[in-house]
């Protein structure tokens, strides 16, 4: 396999990208499936934000670059990328220059209701940050709702086993039968 594939798992925050996007790489090592796995919410984090890169869009890209080309060389073409706003048209430029051109890109929007996604967050933010990721998410929500292209893949996340979800993930992926 010579061409690289990138499997795109964003959403709203408490949707579950993060925990979803360990599962499909758990069903895909029991499956003998290589890949890597990249959470995108890492490329970025830099405090204050570069000089002429107020939204950390260059240094996510050029971080993603290397480390994905250190993947490459090590043999891997298949990538899990998990990060909220991956899924949207206009990011898709960052993963063909930072895969290469002919990479196949599968999007899935996982989505979850307003109260499932505050229940996770309330759990998850024990710090001084919750009312605004509460606020980030729903807006966030919208917007992924009313751009995400017609290719992506939506899948529900309430009331659902973190398995079952990402064993439909790992369907859309077409890289095993599962």
């Amino acid at each position: 396999m010579d061409q690289a594939e990138a499997l795109l798992i964003g959403g709203r925050a408490g949707v579950g990208k993060t925990t979803v996007g360990w599962e499909v790489s758990a069903l895909l090592r029991a499956a003998r499936v290589p890949h890597a796995v990249i959470d995108g919410d890492f490329m970025g984090q830099v405090h204050p934000a570069p000089e002429g890169d107020p939204d950390r869009a260059e240094i996510t890209e050029r971080n993603l670059t290397a480390v994905w080309g250190n993947y490459a060389r090590c043999g891997y073409r298949r990538l899990i990328y998990t990060n909220t706003l991956s899924i949207l048209p206009e990011v898709n430029g960052m993963f063909e220059r930072a895969l290469g051109a002919e990479t196949r890109i599968v999007r899935v929007l996982l989505t979850a209701s307003d109260a499932t996604a505050r229940e996770r967050l309330v759990r998850r933010e024990l710090g001084s940050e919750l009312e605004q990721e509460l606020q980030g998410s729903a807006r966030k929500a919208r917007l992924l709702d009313q751009h995400a292209s017609a290719d992506t893949i939506r899948v529900a996340t309430d009331a659902r086993t973190v398995t079952d979800i990402a064993t439909e993930v790992v369907t859309a992926t077409g890289w095993t039968a599962i």
